[in-house]
């Protein structure tokens, strides 16, 4: 039975998206958003039939040419040459997921009633993503303030027989797809091309995939620091939920939870230790993962806003008579949220590695390099300079792009948020932490085995069990790029199951 999920006014959630995405649901409109989006398209119809005073993009030119008054026999081109014209986009082409989270989030946008595009503009938009098309979207040129205009014109370009999309594992040009699904090119009248194109469903979607990343990559950073502590002989005193309740931070005592649940039977913590203390890396792991967690939460709320607001502008509202220019398309919020997440994955990578690097030094029973034979074998020594590189990739892609803003459209964009520069470095950020971690289990679990016939708990067993069917123990020096390879697809493969408090 097809499973489908109808557009509405109820809120969207991250878990819903999740679903939506990864058990393939189909989209439809409910009467709901029909009634919304014809209520809007009508009362702005009926005005532009007697309105003459300018109104900004609607009978108006865009951005410096806002003076410009457009005839009304010309409205409809004046939004067909706006979603050609803004198509500039450069650079590598995006991802497939995020291409379809951008297009259910400007479904849902404009599904509001604040918007006046046509309803079936809206459901070619629908069509789009039941079948799988998927435009050519490029990385670069958006400047994340007058919405996401240059992505979202390549999006946007295929309904008018433009653009390129990928369908059915093959690029093919938006004039080829209306004849491979017989459809007439969409007509745009007044103001839709605005409200396709002003929006925030680049930055926004980039923000839901990395956050949905980000939960699990957090999890994983506390399963394989747990799988390192213990192959490091560490201690369990550091995640004693009384030291983290009189500092109060949510994310602190969370994740020292988490390490108590993962550690819980583990022969190797109990025993007696002849150090003190760990090193801050494997010590601070609650601190550490911990204020990441704090800002993933926050990162969070501010995207669930956002793909539950309207984002393109102006913004009409029928039942008061008013059609507002304004700038619900600023990427602000979004593009300091981003940054945050940035910075937060590049920390759980930087103490990630820094335990890896703990891993090699030869102490607590652990042979140097974790090989049982260094000198004629190198060991694990390079994987960690390799986990370094990325670490510090990592730090410069999280310098904030929030910062900076530069002026365009003759001064009449004045300040811009560059959100979808932030996007796109977290992106990164996101998949290169994947690499650190899966780098810090390979190292860990090598040193747990050292560390038998001591066991670990039954948790952490378990993981390195599933673990050793794709990564063999290393005896002696071999190629390790594929061994590294395989560690990512485990990374990105395995289910994660954290109890909740």
């Amino acid at each position: 039975m097809e499973k489908i999920h109808y557009i509405s006014n109820e809120e969207l959630t991250f878990e819903r998206i999740d679903q939506i995405i990864k058990e393939g649901f189909k989209l439809a409109l409910s009467d709901e958003a029909k009634n919304n989006i014809t209520k809007c398209r009508e009362y702005l119809d009926k005005k532009m039939e007697t309105h003459d005073a300018p109104i900004y993009g609607i009978n108006t030119g865009f951005g410096a040419l806002y003076d410009k008054k457009i005839s009304r026999e010309d409205l409809g081109k004046l939004q067909k040459n706006l979603v050609m014209s803004h198509a500039c986009g450069t650079g590598d082409e995006i991802s497939s997921d995020i291409v379809r989270l951008m297009i259910l989030l400007k479904i849902q946008s404009v599904s509001y009633g604040h918007s006046g595009v046509q309803l079936s503009t809206v459901e070619r938009l629908v069509d789009f993503f039941n079948n799988d098309i998927l435009p050519v979207v490029y990385q670069y040129g958006s400047l994340g303030a007058s919405g996401d205009l240059s992505p979202l014109a390549h999006m946007c370009l295929p309904m008018l027989g433009l653009g390129e999309v990928n369908f059915k594992g093959e690029k093919i040009s938006g004039a080829q797809l209306l004849e491979k699904m017989n459809w007439e090119p969409v007509s745009l009248k007044s103001k839709e091309g605005l409200a396709l194109l002003n929006g925030t469903q680049f930055m926004s979607a980039h923000g839901v995939y990395l956050v949905l990343k980000a939960r699990k990559l957090s999890q994983l950073a506390d399963v394989i620091s747990a799988v390192s502590l213990d192959g490091f002989d560490g201690r369990i005193e550091p995640f004693h939920d009384s030291v983290h309740q009189i500092r109060h931070h949510w994310g602190q005592i969370e994740t020292a939870r988490v390490m108590r649940f993962l550690l819980d039977g583990s022969e190797l913590i109990k025993r007696p230790k002849v150090h003190v203390q760990d090193p801050y890396s494997f010590r601070c792991i609650p601190q550490v993962h911990g204020a990441s967690k704090d800002s993933i939460k926050y990162v969070e709320s501010v995207i669930k806003n956002e793909i539950n607001a309207v984002t393109d502008n102006p913004t009409i509202f029928p039942d008061e008579d008013l059609v507002i220019s304004a700038g619900n398309f600023h990427g602000q919020p979004l593009a300091l949220a981003l940054d945050n997440l940035c910075i937060a994955m590049a920390e759980l990578g930087s103490i990630s590695e820094r335990r890896t690097y703990q891993l090699l030094a030869g102490k607590r029973g652990l042979p140097a390099f974790l090989v049982a034979n260094p000198g004629l074998n190198s060991g694990f020594m390079i994987p960690q300079y390799t986990a370094a590189s990325i670490v510090s990739r990592n730090k410069q892609l999280s310098t904030p792009a929030s910062v900076d803003t530069i002026e365009s459209s003759q001064g009449q964009e004045d300040h811009v948020s560059m959100g979808a520069n932030a996007a796109t470095k977290a992106f990164q950020v996101a998949e290169n932490l994947e690499r650190i971690l899966a780098i810090e289990l390979f190292n860990g679990s090598q040193a747990l085995e050292f560390q038998h016939p001591a066991k670990s708990s039954p948790v952490i067993e378990g993981f390195v069990a599933n673990y050793r069917n794709k990564v063999k123990f290393v005896e002696n020096d071999k190629t390790m790029y594929d061994d590294i390879a395989r560690s990512v697809e485990y990374l990105q493969e395995v289910v994660i199951d954290i109890p909740s408090k």
